[in-house]
């Protein structure tokens, strides 16, 4: 006995009197009365004296108490024991209850599972006697324990981000719960830079994206997802090839002649060239869009076009998850362009030059009328396919208080609906966060993906060898070949008819199955941090990580190929090739000291500061070999052709940033953000290497007002006004500096020998700097009816000034033109974003989604004496030197620029001689032909300004690619255990510039098949006034006339799926188990005649809107599954 004493008060005597502390807060489930005791030792600083033997007897414990007096904690602690205690002064007394004392047991005891809406355990719910401290937890599998007084007791089940459920005893002794997510939106967190906040205290506009609405239909890389999803982010896919990045633009184009993509933020990785393609849609967690200065100036001077952070789901308290998702699915092309059957083919040669075609097409006894039974060759059906695709993903998440760990991986693999495209990706993660102890967290994340893409680049624009495109092959090669044996067409690269001298169009079957373009990324992102907890308000974050991202490029072109073949004169002398390697690493430091802390009782306060360091490291190599003697080996053998050309790049950059923000509430009812960054950049000259960037928003939330709580409809209304400055350093790095190349030509006599020379291509500016962005924001978010309905509205002002322009120079400095600070940009727009959930019940609910965004932009100044910028696009030879942009002052940054299309010169412009010859009237303007030589049935322009004759100062916009607004809409059902989503996307208000008609409606080359609608040409029996006559298209001009409305509304995704019954699901061995189908790019509603209105095959600030043999968009459909076990 006096041992066993001896031993319990040495065991409970390790006291520290610095640690003494007034309030107990205990969590304990099934847990001995010994430990409990230890714990209210170590938290209250008191002695404790006891007989071990006695606790080792004692009852287990389950109490859930928080801040509770040590009387309190002792209370609830012996309640039901048959053991006593006493307290004086920094002493307890334990001691048997006297003799005679008969304990009763007063409690009943009742235990269950916790699971969510889909039967999954929920660990970590509070379950607590209402009206009392006592509770406990649940377990990692769900599973709870709790003693209640009688069966009039009331549990109650809380955890965050769900609904409090109440429950009474009654006779229960089993009492199973499900809980069901919160429906408020106002206490969902929400990614911001270097943290995040609750939806409710933001005071700057972020988009968030549905994932549960994304992954309902698989999509390859999350860009794609996003497209009509986010009021104001616009993506611009520039065609429909596996492998293909799209263009995101939030809010905009700030620049003219800069990068305008925003910076991506993946799990806290600020990356500018970001490789979505390695990241599985399947494994991110959410998705935040930082679209105004206020949420955007934390990252200072990358923060100017907006950013996008990517968060990837991580481990939870629970036993292991095992989560598989799969599906495969067929693509096919449902956009074929109609093109000339083989009559209307032959008519077109024989109106062409009918000499040629009485050669070609009328031997051996074959007349025009011959053609009409004749089926041809259909080269779409030939070179397109149904194509498959699939993806796999696999992960496993779990972990308890300490350690939390998800580990996944996945293989996407999607052939191209063109023969020999495709793109595939393997690639795994490992997410761990471990809990060293009450202050110490670590954790690391690590992405790892291997995806190449290969095959033809169908929408590559060659230069201006418009021919070599796949598509022009396509369309053009002809359908009949006139000997009624069409085996030399399709079993020969050349089409024997064509001059490959002036036609490099070859047979695209042949082409694209000999094609070798293959491109392989291999991309490792590693993320470490250690977390640090000084107090409960004061925390450090200290993050290492590296980026590495490797990019092989082979291509081999062998004797099948327009560009390895002898014949043609691009064949570069037989089979050659080039390898061509792109190497970034990514080196980066990032650390934060935050505090987060009450005081009092109305002012919340959270301060962020913080110091971050980024180097990026830039090399690439290429080497390009020609007349390869070997074709087997491909780019392993061109060591043995002649070298052509080697090249090798190296570039370094570095980013040293100091950053804070400061977040106030006061009564959670006025709402204050405040941040400032400093960035140091090694792309700019000493001077101007660093840049400031501040903003700060505040925020009204009226319903904590007396005067509005009297309106119940009112959930939460909140007024947001924002204003700030950011950054954009996507220029070159020293760009700086002045540029010498040294060529082999750049030779001179000096000193009795040759020396080699240097030439200055690029003067240097010592005064460049960063492009800033200064932008206001005035917004409100509003919840009505108890969440039912909710909007957000943003109206928002961005000018973008100190503008990389080049700017002429007088003739005395030796080059026409240099980089300067000069012009500015204005962005104006409103962002509308509505979600409703109109029915809601046990078995049925339906919940709409829309958003819609307008946007103007606005050039307010260029260089001096600069009224416009006029662009070229290098496509066709015949266009080379013709601008087809403009950017004017007061204007886009870009608009179609060219004649204005007047129809066709009809007999009444013309006199006639009695001869027969046709005259242009002298009050008829011209076209840009000699006035003799204009016909009835050519093509016709506006004469501008008047002066009879149509010339370059005709030219005029003819068109305004950027559209006046975007947006989507997606409504979701669910009835019992089947989900339907529903998801329109849409653009109005923009043209595009259909460039294939200018080589399919009307070419005078031979034997080229021509679009369908040429057929509608003008003819005398014909003198319509939408087509012109063959060879009737006078000079090569841009004009109205292949400028189009490209406004559209598609039906982008229709999924359907059905959750399984649990009881079956449980037979089975599984948790859930949901299966589904899904439909995307189902229908599309447009007056564009070309194959997609949703393409940029030549996108960027300057070039939008242009389409030209680009890939086409498949329609597909997928069957698939998500299980978890």
């Amino acid at each position: 006995m006096k041992l066993s004493f001896f031993i319990c008060l040495m065991a409970f005597l390790h006291v520290s009197a610095a640690s003494r502390a007034q309030k107990i807060n205990l969590d304990k489930n099934n847990a001995t009365l010994r430990e409990t005791l230890n714990d209210i030792r170590k938290q209250s600083g008191y002695s404790i004296i006891c007989d071990v033997e006695l606790l080792n007897e004692a009852q287990r414990v389950n109490l859930h108490l928080k801040n509770v007096s040590v009387d309190e904690a002792l209370k609830q602690c012996f309640m039901d024991q048959p053991l006593s205690y006493v307290i004086n002064k920094n002493t307890i007394v334990i001691a048997p209850k006297p003799p005679g004392h008969v304990v009763v047991k007063r409690f009943l005891s009742v235990s269950g599972t916790v699971t969510d809406e889909k039967n999954l355990p929920l660990p970590g719910v509070t379950v607590k006697i209402e009206n009392s401290p006592t509770g406990v937890s649940t377990n990692g599998k769900g599973f709870y324990t709790i003693n209640v007084p009688d069966e009039k007791t009331v549990l109650v089940f809380s955890s965050v981000g769900y609904q409090t459920q109440r429950r009474a005893v009654g006779n229960a002794r089993a009492l199973n719960v499900q809980m069901t997510e919160e429906n408020s939106k106002l206490n969902e967190i929400v990614v911001v830079g270097y943290g995040t906040v609750l939806k409710k205290d933001l005071t700057g506009s972020v988009g968030s994206v549905r994932m549960d609405e994304m992954q309902k239909a698989p999509v390859r890389s999350f860009e794609e997802a996003l497209a009509g999803r986010v009021a104001g982010v616009a993506v611009a896919s520039g065609d429909g090839q596996p492998g293909s990045s799209s263009t995101i633009t939030i809010r905009g184009n700030n620049s003219i002649t800069q990068n305008n993509a925003p910076l991506y933020v993946i799990d806290g990785f600020p990356l500018e060239n970001a490789d979505n393609n390695a990241i599985n849609p399947a494994e991110i967690e959410s998705i935040e869009i930082l679209k105004d200065a206020s949420a955007t100036a934390i990252y200072g001077a990358r923060g100017a076009n907006g950013v996008i952070m990517v968060t990837t789901k991580r481990g939870k308290t629970g036993e292991p998850v095992l989560t598989y998702n799969g599906y495969y699915g067929l693509q096919k092309n449902r956009n074929e362009v109609a093109l000339m059957n083989p009559y209307e083919f032959v008519k077109l040669q024989q109106d062409l030059n009918p000499v040629n075609a009485e050669k070609r097409y009328f031997t051996n006894g074959l007349t025009l009328d011959s053609y009409r039974t004749e089926p041809g060759i259909n080269w779409q059906d030939r070179l397109f396919r149904t194509a498959p695709m699939q993806n796999h993903y696999m992960a496993v998440n779990g972990g308890n208080a300490n350690t939390k760990y998800s580990i996944s991986g996945s293989i996407t693999n999607q052939d191209g609906i063109i023969l020999n495209t495709g793109f595939d990706r393997y690639q795994g993660r490992l997410i761990l966060d471990q809990k060293i102890n009450n202050q110490l967290k670590i954790g690391v994340n690590v992405n790892y993906s291997n995806a190449s893409s290969s095959g033809s680049v169908v929408s590559n624009s060659y230069g201006s060898l418009s021919t070599l495109s796949l598509m022009y092959s396509v369309w053009a090669y002809r359908p009949v070949n006139g000997t009624g044996n069409s085996d030399d067409l399709i079993d020969e690269l050349y089409d024997p008819a064509i001059d490959v001298n002036n036609d490099l169009r070859a047979n695209p079957v042949i082409t694209a199955q000999n094609t070798f373009n293959k491109r392989v990324t291999n991309s490792l992102v590693m993320n470490a941090y250690a977390e640090y907890n000084f107090t409960k308000s004061l925390k450090l974050r200290v993050t290492g990580g590296a980026n590495r991202s490797d990019q092989v490029v082979n291509i081999f072109n062998n004797s099948q190929t327009p560009l390895g073949n002898p014949l043609s004169p691009q064949g570069k002398g037989g089979p050659n090739g080039s390898v061509t390697n792109n190497r970034i690493n990514d080196l980066l430091n990032e650390n934060t000291l935050t505090y987060n802390g009450v005081i009092g009782k109305h002012h919340k306060l959270n301060v962020l500061g913080g110091f971050t360091v980024q180097q990026t490291n830039f090399n690439n190599f290429g080497a390009v070999a020609l007349q390869v003697p070997s074709e087997t080996l491909g780019t392993s053998g061109l060591d043995e052709g002649t070298s052509s050309t080697i090249t090798s790049v190296t570039s370094l950059n570095r980013l040293v940033s100091f950053l804070s923000r400061v977040n106030y509430s006061y009564k959670n009812k006025y709402l204050l953000t405040a941040s400032f960054r400093s960035d140091g950049s090694s792309k700019f000259a000493p001077g101007n290497k660093w840049s400031y960037f501040p903003s700060g928003s505040i925020a009204w939330r009226l319903t904590e007002e007396d005067f509005m709580k009297k309106i119940p409809v009112i959930t939460d209304a909140k007024l947001r006004a924002s204003y700030g400055i950011t950054g954009n350093n996507r220029v070159s790095d020293f760009a700086y500096l002045a540029t010498l190349v040294l060529p082999n030509s750049a030779v001179y006599p000096f000193n009795n020998g040759i020396n080699k020379g240097a030439i200055k291509t690029a003067l240097g500016n010592k005064n460049l700097k960063w492009e800033n962005t200064s932008q206001l924001d005035l917004g409100m978010d509003v919840s009505l009816l108890k969440d039912k309905l909710s909007f957000t509205a943003d109206y928002y002002r961005k000018t973008t000034y100190d503008l990389l322009l080049n700017a002429n120079l007088p003739p005395t400095a030796g080059l026409p033109n240099a980089f300067k600070n000069i012009g500015k940009v204005r962005n104006d727009g409103f962002e509308f974003t509505l979600n409703t959930t109109n029915i809601s019940n046990t078995n049925f609910s339906w919940t709409t989604n829309f958003n819609i965004a307008f946007n103007r932009n606005k050039i307010l100044a260029l260089t001096e004496n600069q009224e416009n910028i006029l662009t070229n696009l290098a496509w066709d030879a015949n266009y080379v030197n013709t601008p087809l942009y403009t950017g004017q002052i007061g204007q886009p940054i870009a608009q179609f620029y060219g004649y204005i299309w007047d129809g066709v010169y009809q007999y009444s412009d013309f006199d006639k001689s009695t001869s027969g010859v046709y005259t242009l009237k002298a009050e008829v303007p011209t076209n840009g032909n000699t006035r003799g030589s204009i016909q009835p049935g050519d093509i016709k322009y506006k004469d501008i300004n008047g002066d009879g004759v149509v010339n370059a100062d005709d030219r005029t916009v003819i068109g305004k690619p950027y559209p006046l607004y975007t947006g989507g809409i997606s409504n979701t059902f669910n009835y019992k255990g089947f989900d339907l989503n529903v998801f329109f996307q849409w653009s109005a208000g923009n043209d595009l510039f259909n460039a294939n008609r200018l080589v399919f409606e009307g070419s005078t080359r031979l034997d080229q098949n021509q679009y369908a609608s040429f057929i509608n040409r003008w003819t005398p029996d014909n003198q319509n006034n939408d087509m012109f006559r063959v060879g009737g298209q006078g000079p090569y001009a841009y004009s109205s006339r292949v400028v189009e409305d490209g406004s559209y509304l598609r039906l982008k995704t229709v999924a359907l799926g059905y959750n399984l019954p649990a009881p079956f699901v449980k037979k089975i061995k599984l948790k859930t188990l949901r299966v589904y189908a899904a439909a995307q790019n189902i229908i599309t509603w447009t007056n564009y005649s070309g194959p997609d209105p949703e393409v940029s095959a030549r996108n960027s600030a300057l070039t939008p809107g242009f389409d030209y043999s680009a890939y086409p968009r498949a329609s597909t459909i997928t069957f698939g599954l998500n299980t978890t076990f």
